[in-house]
């Protein structure tokens, strides 16, 4: 049986009784461990590369140095889009990345980095750590083999770099461009030519003419990236990206073989580095964008024609993976939990933050 076929005709509890019962009990380790953590992304790529060291700092920090984590670069042990296959098959002990990347192994990936008109960063903390989110990203990583936890955190992430103002949907025909995920599904579906390439190879993608344009992060990140050198507009609001999780996976094996203390340290120092990931993107975010329309960058925004095209397009993308049981479990899960949290914050947040600025606004 293939791994789809298998995905598509297991039950969730089936599926992590399976992928439990192929392993040993564990026999913890003694003494000092390293463990090769192998990443998505270039060394000292802004932001994402942050929330790698801060993930391993915190482990060696909360273990006594018991347990150390080996972060290797994208294309240093395997290449950025090969970290997933590397640690189920034993070649490293962990990743770090975005799931999304790896939605060919199970669409329902995805939910774990974003998925089109998704949640926001806050709406997915919500999710992740109060309405049973977490327990489900553990279900679909024991699948293959993995124990994950998200661990970083970019929020809500541009729309995209363009050399030409998009006036209508029509505009996205036959445009070169970069977006991973179920949102370049999507994407593809208005007529786009999407390609999936990691982070390091995007800017001589767009120099060469390999691309039209692109999304990347946010303005921080993509401003370290040069994207402002080689396209002129920028939409800083898109659809495909509400709030972006970064994610940890260990090989269910070697987890398994670590003390409990150090699996704890593991989840715990997750937790940091994904509240930590989301600090550092909102604190430079807005000078940065400042900082690009300063340099003559046009922001733009997509007219409301093509926000419609876009949501019209991404439940097509959505829809078409409701036959999988597992996908099923996990969209639901997680459109209940951002009914909840979006109706309360409708009349919470929301709702202060605009009185807010218009009061301060009138006092100055």
């Amino acid at each position: 049986m293939d791994r789809r076929s298998f995905l598509k005709t297991t039950a969730l509890g089936g599926a992590s009784a399976a992928a439990a019962s192929t392993l040993a009990a564990p026999a913890f380790a003694q003494g000092k461990r390293t463990l090769t953590m192998v990443t998505t992304w270039p060394r000292g790529l802004a932001g994402v590369w942050d929330s790698v060291e801060r993930f391993a700092t915190s482990v060696t920090e909360m273990t006594d140095g018991a347990l150390t984590i080996e972060p290797k670069a994208a294309g240093e042990l395997v290449g950025g889009l090969e970290v997933f296959d590397a640690v189920t098959a034993g070649q490293a002990d962990m990743y770090h990345g975005a799931d999304y990347y790896f939605t060919g192994q199970h669409p329902a990936m995805a939910y774990f980095t974003t998925v089109p008109f998704g949640m926001t960063a806050p709406e997915m903390m919500v999710w992740y750590y109060g309405m049973g989110g977490m327990q489900l990203h553990h279900n679909l990583g024991e699948i293959f083999g993995l124990k994950s936890f998200i661990a970083g955190q970019t929020g809500a992430q541009g729309g995209g770099w363009f050399r030409k103002e998009m006036m209508s949907p029509a505009d996205f025909q036959g445009l070169k461009f970069r977006m991973p995920g179920l949102g370049g599904e999507a994407l593809s579906k208005l007529g786009a030519s999407v390609q999936t390439i990691a982070g390091g190879e995007i800017y001589q993608a767009l120099s060469s003419g390999a691309l039209d344009g692109t999304e990347w992060i946010g303005p921080w990140s993509d401003e370290k990236l040069g994207l402002q050198e080689v396209c002129d507009y920028y939409y800083p609001a898109g659809f495909h990206e509400p709030g972006a999780a970064l994610s940890v996976a260990t090989n269910l094996e070697v987890f398994e073989g670590l003390t409990p203390a150090q699996q704890k340290a593991i989840e715990v120092a997750a937790g940091d580095a994904h509240q930590h990931n989301y600090s550092l993107f909102m604190a430079n975010n807005g000078p940065a964008l400042q900082r690009l329309i300063s340099g003559g960058t046009q922001v733009k925004e997509f007219s409301s024609e093509i926000w419609d095209a876009y949501g019209a397009a991404s439940k097509e993308v959505l829809d078409g993976y409701m036959d999988d049981e597992l996908f099923a479990e996990i969209r639901t899960s997680a459109e209940a939990a951002m009914a909840s949290t979006s109706g309360w914050a409708a009349r919470s947040d929301s709702a202060y933050t605009a009185q807010r600025d218009r009061v301060l606004a009138n006092l100055k």
